[in-house]
């Protein structure tokens, strides 16, 4: 499958979720400006496609922009190798997301039925059992591909050798392997067979 059947078929999973949470999402609280997840509590995580789909848009900008950009992303992998609390790269000063509309499923699932704080969101039990499945599919479909956190798939997105091999359907993780332990990286052909 290519790179553009491919993106249309997570807009399909994206649009697919939505229908399914709405239930569970209508009661939710989250408002713009409310980035209490992209600060605390969310994990910013993406697969390879979804990292594409970033990295692409990055190359729209103006130079100074890719490079502000660049830069935050690279001080958000440095705190994540830390442990430290970080900030989405992607958050604006006004706490409004600067990649809404392209956000990862990570970020797409996330809801509350109540103002979090330091327990985090409240969320329906269902609804979480729905975003694994979805994840699920997710990995699926960008089988070629892995997961982890956004700051370190947009970095190996960044590397043209590692792009050029993604876009044309290939899959080497030995190449990877290295950065995949130290950060986390998970092939996602492996875990999408695993059981939820």
């Amino acid at each position: 499958m290519d790179i553009k059947t491919k993106q249309e078929k997570l807009k399909e999973i994206y649009d697919g979720f939505e229908i399914r949470a709405q239930p569970f999402k209508a009661g939710a609280v989250c408002e713009v400006g409310c980035a209490f997840c992209c600060i605390h509590f969310g994990n910013v995580d993406a697969i390879t496609l979804e990292g594409l789909i970033i990295h692409e848009w990055i190359g729209t900008l103006d130079k100074q922009d890719q490079i502000n950009i660049r830069k935050k992303i690279a001080k958000n992998m440095k705190k994540r190798e830390k442990r430290s609390i970080t900030r989405c790269p992607f958050l604006k000063k006004d706490n409004t997301c600067l990649i809404y509309t392209i956000r990862p499923f990570s970020c797409r699932q996330l809801y509350s039925l109540r103002k979090c704080t330091n327990s985090g969101p409240m969320v329906h039990r269902q609804a979480v059992e729905l975003a694994k499945k979805t994840v699920k599919k997710l990995q699926q479909l960008d089988a070629t591909g892995y997961s982890g956190h956004i700051s370190y798939i947009l970095h190996l997105i960044a590397k043209p050798d590692f792009r050029k091999l993604y876009k044309s359907g290939g899959f080497n993780p030995v190449n990877i392997m290295p950065f995949g332990k130290k950060y986390g990286i998970v092939i996602n052909r492996i875990v999408s067979k695993n059981k939820i």
